[in-house]
């Protein structure tokens, strides 16, 4: 009822019913029903606010001794806290972290967690600290091969903000469970150091590191309706290798700043070493699309590029005994990711494999490329151009090589192993996307002349 008409029901009761006491009591409740209302319709959720996913940093199994990368990152921890930074893509008025023990082989104990705005290294803005909880408690326990998901945390974030997140770990912990090439520095400290409003790096009981532990995911709730997320699968080349170290200088990094403004985050779904079909660096795409992609919030379109590392690991150091994949089994793989997607309307882009001639040159990896690795690479770009198997093409393998020598990178792309772009180069890539793909506007003036524009009755344009 409204306050006038509530008003007006009492000054009637008490001109003609001269009952001034009732008056004043009938007018006192309609009040409190009235604010208790605006109140309670204050507080509930615009028909437009839903989660989606903002960032994720993919969970992989830690490897042994006999690889050839070390792992980085302690064996065991005990009474330590993580302290780790992450540049989200979307902002919202609240949001959640999503914690995971995939790989664990016992129960992983949670301390304590909080996380506020990050400020210079591992300092935090420590007006904005919350303590995290999960289902209203501070501690919490994650099963072996879990997740677990923290209650929304009041703490508005603007888009591209940077946060930062402490986990404290009090019982002597197996790390089985993380992200190698966070491309991000993090702190390992002494006790529970939550509430710290930085770190002392320079205690020798402080480690510093830039892979990613424990934290996988942190999902945002936005207010508008079209707000969605584009992920991407893919290897090194996706998740940053030969991109500056707490620069955001990954491709979809760059990909993100271009979407922000119309209301889609980009998650970067790529593991250094991943492969299509085999697992080591990480579990293989089949097995890993479902967790790390199709199951976050928000996800309407997927970009994939994989198969660098399934053409040119065999041989290697990094797979001395392995065997060059067909084309025909690089295929399946790719259609079994397009079947997932279609299944959950998931649109999904494929990518053609970047230049690699020269790769890794004078170092142990020095046989990654050779002329058979790269026959297979252009039969496999070609499949990905041509035969209409995926939504769209994003076409990698044009924008990165030198007109010159087509087989090589161009020097303003590489970051100098003739492998990886570089911060510019992951720029040039992210700026060559045709934004409409991913707007799924298919008759865009954008792709007017983009050979993906015909597939204007794909996933994609639904």
């Amino acid at each position: 009822m409204p306050i006038a008409a509530v008003i007006a029901f009492a000054a009637t009761i008490d001109a003609k019913l001269r009952f001034p006491r009732l008056a004043a009591s009938l007018l006192a409740a309609s009040l409190m029903f009235t604010v208790f209302h605006a109140a309670a319709w204050a507080a509930q959720p615009s028909a437009h606010e839903h989660w989606v996913t903002t960032w994720t940093a993919s969970p992989q199994p830690v490897w042994g001794a006999d690889f050839a990368f070390p792992t980085n990152i302690p064996a065991v921890v005990q009474n330590q806290t993580f302290r780790q930074v992450a540049r989200i893509s979307l902002g919202g008025r609240r949001f959640r972290l999503v914690l995971s023990n995939a790989y664990g082989h016992q129960p992983l104990v949670i301390g304590r967690v909080s996380v506020a705005l990050a400020g210079a290294g591992p300092a935090i803005d420590l007006p904005s600290l919350r303590n995290v909880t999960f289902g209203g408690q501070t501690s919490a326990m994650i099963p072996a091969g879990a997740p677990l998901l923290s209650d929304p945390i009041d703490l508005p974030v603007l888009a591209l903000s940077h946060l930062s997140v402490s986990i404290y770990l009090p019982a002597s912990t197996p790390i089985t469970t993380f992200h190698w090439d966070g491309r991000q520095t993090a702190w390992i400290a002494a006790g529970d150091q939550t509430a710290w409003a930085t770190i002392d790096t320079k205690k020798s009981i402080t480690t510093v590191i830039t892979a990613r532990a424990v934290l996988t995911g942190i999902d945002v709730q936005v207010n508008h309706p079209d707000a969605r997320t584009v992920a991407v699968l893919g290897d090194s080349i996706t998740d940053g290798n030969g991109a500056t170290v707490n620069a955001d200088a990954r491709w979809p990094d760059f990909l993100a700043q271009r979407l922000v403004h119309r209301h889609i985050a980009v998650i970067n779904a790529g593991i250094s070493g991943a492969r299509l079909l085999s697992d080591k660096m990480g579990a293989n795409a089949l097995a890993r699309f479902g967790p790390d992609v199709l199951d976050q919030p928000g996800v309407r379109t997927v970009i994939v590029l994989l198969g660098i590392n399934d053409i040119s690991w065999p041989g290697t150091a990094f797979d001395p005994q392995g065997h060059a994949p067909s084309l025909q089994s690089l295929e399946y793989g790719f259609r079994q990711l397009i079947a997932q997607a279609h299944r959950r309307n998931v649109c999904l882009i494929g990518a053609t494999l970047t230049p690699f001639a020269g790769a890794l040159h004078n170092t142990p990896l020095d046989n990654y490329f050779n002329t058979d690795k790269e026959a297979l690479r252009q039969q496999l770009n070609t499949w990905i151009r041509t035969s209409g198997s995926f939504d769209a093409v994003l076409d990698f393998d044009l924008w990165a090589r030198d007109p010159k020598q087509p087989t090589h990178l161009a020097a303003r792309i590489d970051s100098g192993d003739h492998l990886h772009p570089g911060d510019t180069g992951n720029r040039l890539l992210a700026e060559s996307i045709p934004l409409g793909l991913l707007l799924h506007e298919i008759d865009s003036p954008q792709l007017k002349s983009y050979e993906a524009s015909r597939f204007s009755d794909s996933t994609c344009a639904r």
